[in-house]
C-alpha cells in the first residue's frame, strides 16, 4: 500500500466533523466526495465548501465533490464514516452493497460501540478512530473549525485488517499530507473510552445549559458534578475490562475547559436545533453498560434523563 492507494476518499455522514476532514484532504489535492444531507451537498456543489480554520484569518473555499447518494461510494478506497452513533448500523447496512471489495472504513465517531456495529453490517476492515476536533456547521456548505483536529486510531480486537501496521502507516501519511496529525495506538479501545469519559463530563451539561466549556468549568458545583461523572465512567470501564486512570482523566477534563473553552458540545448544537442528540451513546451508554455490569451510575442517569426530557419536547425531528 502507498499513499496513491487512497485514490478516492468518501465521507459518509458529512456533517461538521466529516466535512472538516474531507476539506483538509481535498485542499491537499486528494480526490474526496462528501456524502451528506441535500442542503449541505447543494451549497457545497454550488459555491464550494467554506472552510473557516481556527488558525487562518480568512475563510477558504475548498472545491470538493458532494452527493446525497451512497452509490457515490463505489470507487472509494477509504471511507470516513462520520454518521451519528444512533445511525451507525442502519447507514452501514445501506452502504454495504456500494462498497468496493478492498475499501477500508475509518469510524470517526463518538462512543465506543461504533466499529463493532459497522463490522456487523459489512465484511470490510473497520478502523476505530478517536476524534479530537472542535467544529460546527453554521450553515449548509460552511464549516467553522474551533480547534485541534488530530486523530488516534488502532485496530479492533478482532481485526480484518491485512498488513495492519503498514496500512495504518499509509493512513498516517495520507492525513499527514493534509496537515492532520494521526497517532497509532496499541489500545484504541482505552482511547475511545477516554474520549467517551470527556464527552460524558461535558456534552449533556453544555447541552442543557447551552453554555461554553470555560463558563461551565468556572462553577465549583459543576466541576464536582464532572468529577462524579468521571468516577462513574471509570468504574463502568473497569467492570468492562478497561483500566483508566482517575488522575489522568480529571486532568484531561480540566485541560479541555482551557483548550476548547469557546466550544459548545455537539449535544448542545443538536439541542439548539431541536435535533435528537447522541446522548444514548454517551451518558446513556454508561447507564446501560453500568446496569449490565452491576455498577451504579446515578449522575450519568440524571443527566441522561434530563437530556431525554428536553428531547421529548421537540415537535419535529430533522
Amino acid at each position: 500500500m502507498s499513499i496513491s492507494t487512497f485514490k478516492h476518499i468518501a465521507v459518509v455522514g458529512a456533517g461538521a466533523v466529516g466535512s472538516f476532514y474531507g476539506a483538509m484532504l481535498a485542499r491537499a489535492g486528494h480526490k474526496v466526495t462528501l456524502i451528506g444531507r441535500p442542503a449541505h451537498v447543494q451549497a457545497t456543489k454550488r459555491d464550494g465548501l467554506k472552510l473557516d480554520l481556527a488558525s487562518a484569518s480568512a475563510t477558504e473555499i475548498v472545491y470538493i465533490d458532494a452527493s446525497s447518494d451512497l452509490s457515490s461510494l463505489q470507487s472509494a478506497d477509504l471511507v470516513l464514516f462520520c454518521v451519528k452513533s444512533t445511525d451507525s448500523a442502519s447507514v452501514a447496512r445501506q452502504m454495504a452493497p456500494h462498497l468496493a471489495p478492498h475499501a477500508l472504513i475509518m469510524s470517526l465517531q463518538n462512543g465506543v460501540e461504533n466499529s463493532a456495529l459497522i463490522a456487523q453490517q459489512v465484511p470490510h476492515a473497520v478502523i476505530p478512530c478517536v476524534v479530537y476536533v472542535a467544529t460546527e456547521m453554521p450553515a449548509p456548505g460552511c464549516v467553522k473549525h474551533h480547534g485541534r483536529g488530530d486523530l488516534v486510531m488502532g485496530t479492533m480486537q478482532t481485526s480484518r485488517l491485512q498488513d495492519s501496521q503498514q496500512t495504518l502507516q499509509e493512513i498516517v501519511k495520507l492525513f499527514g499530507s493534509a496537515q492532520v496529525p494521526v497517532q497509532i495506538s496499541k489500545n484504541v479501545m482505552a482511547e475511545l473510552w477516554s474520549k467517551l469519559l470527556i464527552n460524558c463530563a461535558f456534552n449533556a451539561i453544555s447541552g442543557l445549559a447551552q453554555i461554553q466549556y470555560e463558563k461551565l468549568a468556572a462553577l465549583e458545583s459543576v466541576r464536582s458534578t464532572q468529577t462524579a461523572l468521571v468516577k462513574e465512567v471509570i468504574a463502568v470501564a473497569l467492570a468492562d475490562g478497561i483500566h483508566l486512570s482517575e488522575s489522568v482523566a480529571l486532568e484531561a477534563v480540566a485541560k479541555i475547559a482551557l483548550t476548547m473553552g469557546s466550544q459548545k458540545s455537539s449535544t448542545a448544537q443538536d439541542m439548539a436545533r431541536s435535533k435528537p442528540s447522541e446522548i444514548d451513546h454517551l451518558n446513556g451508554f454508561i447507564v446501560r453498560r453500568g446496569q449490565a455490569l452491576g455498577v451504579a451510575t446515578p449522575v450519568n442517569q440524571a443527566l441522561f434523563s434530563l437530556v431525554k426530557l428536553v428531547e421529548s419536547t421537540y415537535t419535529h425531528h430533522g
